[in-house]
């Protein structure tokens, strides 16, 4: 028996075989021999690897927040773009965005436990933050203020700054192509409320883990949301801001799935790379709902 290409070529015994003329005429016999059906079905085949190639692998950290569950299910719609991944903390955090096999689960905290996750992505975006406690016991009703405080192991400086700081490192080393990371505006004033929740400074350790993405040498977005509200998205005229200019506005909230959108959209236009910028939105209503994300990114001048 002689085979070329995969493809037996049975001859009777005492037969001696001619070779092709060439290895042209060699690929039309071997062809000639397939059934046509297995032809088509190699063409189609050809077809969906070809096309998953031209997707893009985005992970998605922070996939169990309640921002970071909106991004991963926009992701897994548009399957004919991107393929999503997610990252959580815990395996109960896993099986909250239904457990899929390209949720990983992993501590920021700890480089190694992102290295599979990392794999083969071209995009990351970071939504991983730190999260205050109320301290139990506040009663509103005798008046006062909440106290806060953040779990061992889990303040801002570890989750916003080392944890962010790990994040981008291993996505340098994986060859990652682009990092979004979600930050907070307020990061300009110290003195900003936020930072004394907890004693935990989180702005502080935010702006940290921005300047050392903006210096990386990865193309990045930068997006400081206003306050976060669990509204419907693309309802509202979304505005870009720089220095907490925003803040001093009556325009400073924005909905969730429009930070969401905003994120993904990133990842479609040159115009977003290498940029930093505050985000907010104007009340429902006002103004015409933004669909042109290539034109709001190019608003946009800051680099930090």
């Amino acid at each position: 028996m002689v085979t070329t290409t995969g493809v037996p070529l049975v001859f009777s015994s005492g037969m001696v075989p001619q070779a092709p003329a060439s290895s042209k005429s060699l690929n039309r016999h071997c062809q000639s021999v397939i059934n046509p059906e297995k032809k088509k079905g190699f063409r189609r085949t050809a077809v969906i690897l070809a096309s998953m190639a031209d997707l893009s692998t985005v992970l998605v950290t922070g996939a169990g927040g309640r921002t970071g569950q909106i991004v991963y299910k926009k992701l897994k719609e548009r399957s004919d773009q991107f393929v999503a991944r997610g990252l959580v903390r815990t395996a109960e955090s896993k099986e909250t965005i239904g457990g899929a096999d390209d949720v990983f689960v992993g501590d920021v905290r700890d480089a190694a436990t992102l290295l599979p996750a990392m794999q083969g992505v071209d995009s990351l975006i970071i939504l991983t933050s730190a999260v205050p406690r109320m301290k139990p016991g506040f009663d509103p009703t005798k008046g006062g203020r909440p106290e806060f405080y953040f779990e061992d192991g889990a303040y801002p400086e570890q989750v916003d700054w080392i944890g962010q700081k790990n994040q981008i490192d291993v996505a340098k080393e994986a060859g990652v192509k682009q990092i979004v990371l979600v930050g907070s505006m307020g990061g300009t004033n110290p003195n900003h409320p936020l930072n004394s929740l907890g004693n935990g400074n989180i702005l502080i350790w935010k702006r940290k883990a921005e300047q050392y993405l903006a210096d990386s040498g990865v193309p990045y977005t930068i997006i400081r949301a206003g306050g976060l509200q669990d509204r419907d998205g693309g309802m509202r005229e979304l505005l870009i801001g720089k220095d907490d200019e925003l803040l001093q506005t009556e325009t400073k909230t924005i909905a969730r799935p429009d930070v969401a959108e905003v994120c993904i959209q990133a990842l479609k236009f040159e115009e977003a790379k290498f940029k930093a910028f505050d985000l907010a939105s104007k009340p429902e209503g006002v103004g015409t709902p933004t669909k042109d994300f290539k034109a709001l990114f190019s608003q946009i001048t800051t680099h930090f």
